[in-house]
């Protein structure tokens, strides 16, 4: 890692950004750093719009994509670096708006079905009743689980928010099944990492991504899905207060009858 790599770094971690903003950060000054044979420090303004216009005409980009990037870029060169450049010289690029893809119950439920393994039914299933992200599942611990007051605790959510979420009694009754079935009970993570989920660490991102990206090439439905679509479906629902509770939990119920 060069200095101004670690600088970014720390400046990251002082504004409390997530891991993946680190990574997505570092990852946009790696790709500019190799499109000129460069470090990112010793470029000009100049540079930069060549490489945001390559973004837009080579790479076929979409606008939010490169606005994500310009974003990476204007931090470390007006944050880290302390340039003293004008906005213009790196502007954001026009957003595109889109409606989400959303799935239909129906659809969902053929998602969940077609999970390769029990471990991951259990994660579509919690991405699915409560509208997590993905970060935020692959760090619940067991001590999150409130079956008393019937609540999802999410501790240190986008922007280090905490919040409290509806648990269904049939996501509960899930998650017992699924800690029944893990060999090895831990004593933190919900969903423990490693090779047969017994490692001592959560399971990361990714893992998250690929139980959605499997269930969704083996359900047949041809619409694109990944975590966030699921975060999407459930901030589509409208039913406020019990009734929204009752719905999610009869979904499930009709998914996987007791």
């Amino acid at each position: 890692m060069t200095h101004y790599e670690k600088v970014t770094c720390e400046e990251i971690a002082r504004r409390n950004y997530t891991e993946g903003t680190t990574r997505a950060y570092l990852r946009v000054l790696h790709d500019l750093a190799g499109y000129f044979q460069c470090p990112p420090e010793r470029l000009t303004p100049e540079q930069i719009r060549q490489y945001t216009a390559h973004l837009f005409t080579d790479r076929k980009l979409s606008a939010n994509t490169v606005n994500q990037m310009v974003g990476a870029m204007r931090f470390f060169y007006l944050t880290v670096l302390n340039k003293r450049w004008r906005g213009h010289e790196m502007p954001y690029p026009k957003k595109d708006i889109h409606l989400p893809i959303i799935w239909s119950p129906d659809e969902v439920a053929r998602l969940i079905q077609a999970a390769p393994t029990p471990f991951y039914r259990t994660i579509l299933m919690t991405l699915y009743a409560t509208g997590m992200r993905r970060a935020e599942v692959a760090a619940l611990k067991i001590s999150d689980v409130d079956s008393a007051r019937m609540v999802l605790h999410v501790q240190g959510g986008k922007g280090g928010k905490d919040r409290d979420l509806i648990l269904s009694p049939r996501l509960l009754e899930e998650l017992r099944q699924h800690y029944k079935r893990l060999r090895r009970k831990p004593a933190i993570w919900l969903f423990p990492g490693g090779t047969r989920h017994t490692a001592d660490t959560p399971i990361t991102e990714k893992v998250v991504w690929h139980a959605c990206r499997q269930a969704a090439q083996r359900c047949g439905v041809n619409k694109p899905l990944h975590p966030h679509t699921l975060r999407h479906y459930a901030g589509s629902r409208t039913i406020p207060g019990e009734l929204e509770f009752e719905l999610i939990g009869s979904t499930l119920a009709n998914i996987f009858p007791a």
